[in-house]
């Protein structure tokens, strides 16, 4: 049989026989005296056996090691991890599709906003957050605490995380949250022209009205002098703002920090 018969046969593409061919696990076969090859029945047994193992789900590495064993007991110790592994992917699989569903829930319902998804907590966080005044304006800065708080849910430690989430749960349940909440971010989304300077005085008010919004637990992560930890994130926290939004941000910070001491 030539290259193209055998592949046919067994079901698979030409392509992948030379493939087994330069990975090894298929002998090159005699070759007839035009150069092409030839193919034998046994040469065939052998590929349909590589076939059966590749749709296993055995890595080609894996394989090797099958066929280096003819007594079969490194299959059995193979197969048996495969299906340790299935079983693995199964449960990740199975926690992947109830997240989905949850996401679907809160999509279906209209809840799920632009920086989804994120986790079940946050996006109940949001919730809250959403129920602004009726008929207020969509908040830049709004949007920026949005996104922030779905970056700290992907990145932020677990435990970080869900002391983080936990007390801005506490802090949207109270009455009148989402309207304080707003009214920060008026006060902030003013100050976002880069010609204002950062001794208006709007800085100021901007700033303790973040401050009052910020709950005691989240105080607890902040430095001594009321500073993010330094880095990048730092860096690329504070870029994203006007001069006046980033003055009133620390501004808040500080007073935050000396209000936890």
């Amino acid at each position: 049989m030539r290259i193209g018969e055998i592949a046919a046969l067994v079901g698979v593409t030409p392509r992948a026989v030379r493939h087994y061919h330069h990975q090894g696990l298929l002998p090159e076969p005699t070759r007839r005296a035009n150069g092409y090859r030839d193919y034998s029945v046994r040469d065939a047994v052998l590929l349909a056996r590589i076939r059966r193992l590749t749709e296993l789900g055995l890595g080609l590495d894996e394989v090797r090691d099958v066929l280096a064993d003819d007594a079969g007991r490194e299959l059995v110790q193979v197969l048996e991890e495969l299906d340790e592994d299935l079983g693995r992917q199964q449960e990740q699989i199975a926690e992947r599709r109830r997240r989905l569903g949850a996401l679907l829930e809160q999509a279906r319902a209209g809840r799920l906003t632009a920086e989804g998804p994120v986790s079940p907590e946050l996006a109940a966080l949001f919730g809250n957050l959403a129920e602004a005044p009726a008929g207020c304006p969509e908040s830049a800065m709004a949007a920026k605490d949005r996104e922030l708080l779905a970056l700290l849910d992907t990145v932020a430690p677990d435990a970080e995380r869900d002391r983080l989430l936990e007390a801005m749960r506490r802090m949207t349940e109270t009455p009148g949250a989402a309207e304080r909440a707003y009214e920060v971010y008026e006060l902030l989304d003013a100050l976002a022209d880069e010609d204002t300077g950062t001794d208006d005085p709007r800085v100021e008010e901007a700033a303790r009205a973040l401050a009052d919004s910020v709950p005691d637990a989240v105080a607890e992560g902040l430095g001594a002098d009321g500073t993010l930890p330094e880095g990048p994130f730092q860096d690329a926290f504070f870029a994203d703002f006007s001069p006046a939004q980033a003055a009133a941000v620390r501004r808040a910070l500080r007073i935050v920090a000396e209000r936890a001491r």
